[in-house]
């Protein structure tokens, strides 16, 4: 009864583009995104435009070893799905964070993983935006696959440039020695979910990754949101 008020004075809209009549995002803003699917690496997730080949390395992995096991993501960081990330991170519009995290869930096997951990924003960047866009998104995979989360011993050291306008290289010196662990952190011989919202070059989760091996994770998956793709 509640809920019919609320309908009927404040009528629901689409996240993104506030079209009325959408409790979630809408069927034109979805038509909007290019979802991941294969073929595509099987160890850091990137796309290959062919259709008619299967899965296999990409050139990166071939050649550099990865300190995750694998690395997913939900789809190219391009049209709707770059507009709503940008809604989310830039304009404070945290109610998108649930729509958007229900496009990751079923990417992965919640049973695969025995923790869930968001990419740490510097202490200075959080008081800055107000809110880590990543934990936002982590919350709502680990309420769909019931996986504690573990935000507070995952951390980011050292304030560091922002990567958007970066080269693959300077993104690596960038975040090189950025993150840490916590001393007595749970993460020994754990599998462990990162979640983050864009998967650039992988600097970033590899750095992070780096620190949880470290710290003694058996296992790190790689669950983003979206995926630069350069097709």
């Amino acid at each position: 009864m509640l809920k019919s008020l609320l309908d009927l004075f404040f009528p629901p809209s689409c996240p993104i583009c506030e079209e009325e009549g959408n409790s979630g995002i809408c069927p034109s803003c979805m038509a909007g995104m290019r979802f991941i699917q294969s073929p595509l690496c099987p160890l850091c997730g990137l796309p290959f435009s062919s259709s008619v080949s299967s899965d296999h390395l990409c050139g990166d992995c071939m050649k550099h070893k990865r300190r995750f096991s694998l690395a997913r993501s939900a789809g190219v960081y391009e049209g709707t799905l770059l507009d709503a990330i940008h809604l989310l991170k830039y304009r404070g519009k945290t109610a998108l964070a649930r729509p958007l995290a229900s496009l990751l869930t079923d990417i992965i096997d919640g049973k695969e993983y025995d923790i869930i951990t968001p990419v740490p924003l510097h202490r200075k960047r959080l008081q800055e935006r107000g809110f880590n866009q990543s934990l936002l998104l982590t919350r709502g995979v680990a309420k769909r696959h019931k996986i504690p989360i573990d935000y507070l011993n995952l951390r980011r050291v050292r304030a560091t440039t922002p990567q958007i306008n970066l080269s693959g290289n300077e993104r690596k010196a960038n975040v090189r020695g950025a993150f840490e662990v916590r001393k007595g952190a749970p993460f020994s011989k754990k599998r462990v979910l990162l979640i983050d919202d864009v998967y650039t070059t992988g600097a970033t989760v590899s750095e992070c990754s780096k620190a949880l091996k470290k710290a003694g994770a058996r296992e790190i998956g790689v669950l983003t949101l979206a995926r630069v793709v350069n097709l």
